[in-house]
């Protein structure tokens, strides 16, 4: 239950000893001191979904106050790891030269921006990882990337204890070296999730810099540092070498499944336009291709955050699945850790792989033959060929039991004991074998499984949204002069007896055992984090709802018929109440946060001069 004001008062008497901090000796003696600030409700990050944007300053303002500022919102760092015959992988360049990165970090960095020996990758090869930043770092980014972040789906926002490396990776024969191959990775370190965004620029920027080097960098670099901020919602043109990439980074306010179409531009100038469809989607038939059967019980076992292993040829299969198998429970966020390319080089590896536990809920993407032995006990491993997309009806696989897998060269498949929770949805494998019939187009194959996803997801957390939405107190319940109201308790019980009446039957057609799904669900991670999220959401509505009750006092007549101390109290504790309401983002209007400033200026206007002096200059923590 979210903390209260402290010293909040259940009296519900017309006093505003509840908005006071206890114990001023006088008026003086608290002017003198510094007003603490109010415990807050849910801590500084905004709510998901729902919350009126405060005004930002403009972009511009924010980001032209440094150099590399408009790079860093983008990109933490440019990477180029080679071979070194003593030294192995080794990182050569970091653009730009003031980047920080800890030894952990480069270690991490190197061994995953190059394939594991046995993928045998000649020629380019694109993929992503995800690895721990090292804790205690400083956080340079202004507080307007923040308000970005807050307008963001709740899938896409960053994760500040990761990063991710895009990586274009080149191996090809060279005989003037001693190794005899020419092996360099050039890697974007980002805590950005926009894996087709990254994955594009690389594409236009890799090769030309294979063939002209670090004065090449550094101009692909400048480029970035004169982007616009990552605004949500906004249509941008990214500049790059010569080409504009044109692209919308979605917002929560958007329609769950909807993209909306960015046109490609006429330039009048010599430079190249490409419109950009998504920032982060991946290519989710042609991933789910080798599993083509199974798509439904994977959908579950990523809902229920059951630890999963992607065994792939190369990290660009094991990547693309990986970040395919989260994106199947969109609009819910995948709360636990996940690794779209992990090695036995990887700092959480012994973490990962120890048998003294049961595996973590995470979903780890291997290549190493090392991994088929070493993950055995884990209990859910799919196994993909190279990823082709099928020119004939793919064959129906059935599930592999656990103990048929001994190598990477097992058969492609699911190898589980798990049992679904719903029965299988023949028509969505149907509909998707009859696009391949009719050589439909892989773009269309992947709206039709998304849609198919979203809808199957939506269908099960609408009876959750609906029940959470019914522990919010009334607002009859909200008095100006008491703290806000709790939340009521989930209750399991109370919301399993909701699913007889409004449960996914509503809205899905598909039988099995919704009961078990949920009740599995809710012990998961994905629960937890949903539901923290939402209870966060609603307490800051709460405390949104007390501060326009507060407005719609007449708070000047109140403080007439109290003393100055008790004036003076109630003025300091609604400063820091319209600084909660800032610090917190809370869902409040503007002209509700000037009423309150008028109230608060009327207020201090009614005191004695010498009060009046005070109370203008004294700010609020």
């Amino acid at each position: 239950a979210p903390p209260t004001p402290s010293g909040a008062g259940e009296s519900g008497r017309g006093d505003a000893s509840h908005l006071t901090p206890r114990g001023g000796a006088g008026v003086w003696a608290m002017l003198r001191r510094e007003p603490g600030p109010e415990p807050g409700p849910g801590g500084a990050e905004a709510a998901a979904e729902d919350v009126e944007p405060a005004e930002p300053e403009s972009p511009d303002q924010c980001l032209s106050l440094l150099p590399w500022d408009r790079f860093s919102a983008w990109l933490h760092c440019v990477c180029v790891v080679g071979f070194d015959l003593e030294l192995g992988q080794a990182v050569e360049v970091i653009y730009p030269p003031h980047s920080k990165l800890t030894d952990k970090e480069k270690t991490n960095i190197c061994y995953l921006s190059f394939p594991d020996s046995n993928s045998g990758c000649l020629g380019d090869t694109q993929f992503c990882f995800r690895f721990r930043r090292s804790p205690g770092r400083k956080v340079s980014l202004c507080c307007f990337l923040d308000q970005l972040d807050r307008d963001l789906p709740v899938y896409l926002k960053k994760d500040s204890a990761y990063y991710y490396g895009y990586v274009y990776f080149r191996q090809v024969r060279d005989k003037s070296l001693k190794r005899g191959y020419f092996q360099k990775s050039l890697v974007l370190i980002s805590k950005l999730p926009y894996v087709h965004l990254f994955r594009t620029m690389l594409k236009q920027i890799a090769p030309e810099y294979f063939e002209k080097s670090e004065a090449f960098l550094g101009a692909v670099c400048s480029d970035i540092d004169r982007w616009p901020p990552p605004v949500p919602g906004k249509v941008l043109q990214l500049p790059i070498m010569g080409v504009i990439m044109k692209l919308r980074i979605p917002t929560y306010r958007d329609k769950p499944g909807t993209t909306p179409i960015v046109q490609n531009m006429h330039q009048a100038d010599a430079q190249i336009s490409m419109a950009l469809p998504t920032v982060h989607e991946v290519d989710l038939f042609r991933c789910f291709c080798p599993v083509f059967f199974h798509i439904q019980m994977l959908w579950e076992l990523v809902l229920l955050g059951e630890p999963l292993v992607v065994m792939a040829p190369s990290p660009a299969e094991s990547s693309e699945t990986v970040l395919a198998l989260l994106s199947c429970i969109s609009p819910l966020k995948y709360c636990s850790d996940f690794r779209p390319y992990f090695t036995i080089h990887d700092s959480e590896f012994k973490e990962y792989t120890t048998r003294t536990q049961a595996p973590p809920s995470v979903i780890l993407g291997v290549t190493n033959p090392f991994f088929a032995k070493t993950l055995q006990h884990w209990p859910h491993i799919i196994r993909i060929g190279d990823i082709k997309l099928p020119g004939e009806v793919p064959k129906q696989v059935k599930v592999k039991k656990l103990k048929n897998l001994k190598t990477l060269d097992s058969k492609p498949g699911v190898y589980t004991s798990y049992k679904p929770y719903l029965n299988k949805d023949e028509e969505i494998v149907k509909q998707l074998q009859k696009g391949v019939q009719q050589k439909r187009p892989t773009e269309a194959q992947s709206v039709i499984l998304r849609r198919y996803f979203l809808e199957l997801t939506e269908s099960f957390i609408i009876p959750l949204e609906r029940y959470v939405a019914s522990l919010m107190p009334l607002q009859k319940c909200i008095s100006p002069w008491k703290s806000p109201p709790q939340l009521k308790q989930f209750s399991q019980d109370d919301f399993m007896k909701t699913l007889e009446k409004a449960g996914p039957q509503l809205t899905s057609g598909l039988k099995g055992d919704w009961i078990g799904l949920y009740r599995h669900f809710l012990k998961s991670p994905n629960f937890d984090g949903w539901f923290r999220s939402r209870q966060k959401e609603m307490t800051q509505k709460l405390e949104a709802l007390h501060l326009e009750a507060l407005c719609n006092e007449n708070l000047v007549f109140w403080s007439q018929k109290h003393t100055e101390v008790e004036t003076v109290d109630l003025v300091l504790k609604l400063k820091n109440k319209l600084l909660q309401a800032d610090r917190e983002h809370l869902p409040v209007k503007t002209d509700t946060l000037k009423k309150l400033q008028t109230h608060i200026n009327d207020i201090i206007l009614a005191l004695p001069d010498d009060l009046q002096d005070i109370l203008l200059k004294t700010g609020t923590t």
